[in-house]
């Protein structure tokens, strides 16, 4: 994996705390035992005074993140690797336990994610009075509170999940949706939303109370780059907000599986349409989408639910086939940690997981290391591969495509 315009996976240089999830299987017991690795590598970390504690503790700077990829420039007439990024709304770990479940699936298949956190995940439902959502009454959230021992369990797979590889972004905290909701909220409102976000994540000690627990590994402010609004709604004054905010990139919005380009300065990220097997249109790449598709109810007919994981997982593979076999566009797809119809999308997406990440080519991404490989690009280059179409490979073959870049290799690591 270490051909130019490729990606290589290995420990990034001066880093105080090294990950990680050993004996991680694919089950929830094997992401566990990841965390466990993770706690203590802090506590050896903090012994040797590598850990810069942040704040009042809840955070702390340990160097760069630990198990990235390598990032270098595509040559002249090089194929472009097939980038997958799979991606989490919400990323709380209740009694389903799907958040470290996936992280065990991820370890499997040598997959890289991102979980957009929702910031009131870390915050106890006696201390909700902090939040102040635009437009609502203060502690107002659409999507409650956590309890006690789920905030724990949510910072134990953050913790294990930083560790891995694995991006933590932001799916902002409240979930608003609909009249009154994100969708007509100031960029100056969304700005107040993103720094409680942050703020939540760097002081749950403060509002949990538990000074002796360890620190999540990583400075929030630094780690940050991007997020997805609930509903998708609201990426108009949001960009303006998130740019402002250091913000790199953005996964709201709705497109298709071509090259992605920047909008408002940052890259512009969004769900895909894939199509929907037996039916005459595309939906977006996200379990939500085709839920709404068929059963319209997280609570559809049973007699029909398999067929209905079937069908999203056929659907995204479809869309996944095309683009390997023609643009090689990065292709997106998000979820949510949720036992909808019985959980058949969960089961379709983790079979998506198991198919795709071992393909020859194949890199199964977060967000923030497709922007970092993005970004180590020639951007005649990036500007050539977006007038390739979806499913559109170059006439003539990968070998002739006019490629103006390939002027040596460009680390981005």
């Amino acid at each position: 994996m270490d051909a130019a315009g490729r990606l290589t996976r290995g420990v990034a240089g001066a880093v105080a705390l090294v990950a990680v999830a050993v004996g991680c299987s694919g089950s929830p017991d094997g992401a566990r035992t990841g965390a466990e690795q993770a706690n203590k590598d802090a506590r050896q970390g903090k012994q040797a005074g590598r850990v810069q504690l942040i704040g009042d503790g809840s955070t702390a700077y340990i160097g760069a993140q630990p198990n990235q990829p390598e990032f270098r420039r595509l040559e002249p007439g090089q194929k472009p690797p097939q980038f997958v990024v799979f991606s989490w709304d919400g990323a709380g770990e209740d009694s389903k336990r799907l958040f470290s479940h996936f992280r065990g699936v991820s370890q499997k298949y040598d997959a890289f994610m991102t979980f957009f956190l929702s910031g009131v995940y870390v915050l106890p439902e006696d201390e909700a009075h902090r939040y102040e959502p635009p437009g609502r009454r203060r502690g107002a959230s659409d999507i409650g509170y956590l309890k006690d021992e789920n905030i724990r369990a949510t910072l134990e797979q953050l913790r294990g999940a930083w560790l891995e590889g694995h991006e933590i972004g932001t799916h902002f905290n409240g979930h608003f949706c609909g009249p009154g909701g994100v969708g007509s909220w100031t960029p100056e409102q969304w700005k107040s939303e993103i720094r409680q976000a942050k703020w939540f994540v760097k002081n749950w000690k403060t509002t949990t109370g538990w000074k002796g627990e360890e620190p999540l590994p990583f400075d929030y402010d630094r780690e940050l780059v991007g997020g997805r609004t609930p509903c998708l709604e609201g990426r108009e004054n949001l960009l303006v907000a998130a740019r402002e905010m250091g913000f790199r990139y953005d996964s709201s919005g709705n497109g298709t599986q071509v090259w992605p380009d920047k909008e408002g300065g940052l890259w512009n990220l969004p769900l895909q349409q894939v199509p929907m097997p037996g039916r005459s249109f595309e939906t977006l790449s996200m379990d939500y989408n085709f839920l709404a598709n068929q059963s319209g109810t997280v609570n559809g007919d049973p007699s029909q639910r398999e067929a209905w994981g079937r069908q999203m997982r056929d659907g995204l593979l479809a869309g996944f086939d095309r683009a390997y076999h023609g643009n090689r566009a990065p292709m997106i797809i998000g979820n949510h940690f949720e036992d909808w119809n019985g959980g058949v999308y969960m089961k379709a997406v983790e079979d998506v997981v198991k198919k795709v990440c071992p393909v020859k080519d194949v890199h199964c991404v977060s967000f923030r290391q497709l922007v970092d490989w993005l970004d180590a690009q020639d951007p005649e280059v990036l500007e050539k591969l977006r007038t390739l179409g979806v499913g559109e490979a170059p006439k003539g073959g990968w070998e002739k495509f006019p490629a103006t870049g390939g002027k040596g290799a460009a680390s981005a690591a």
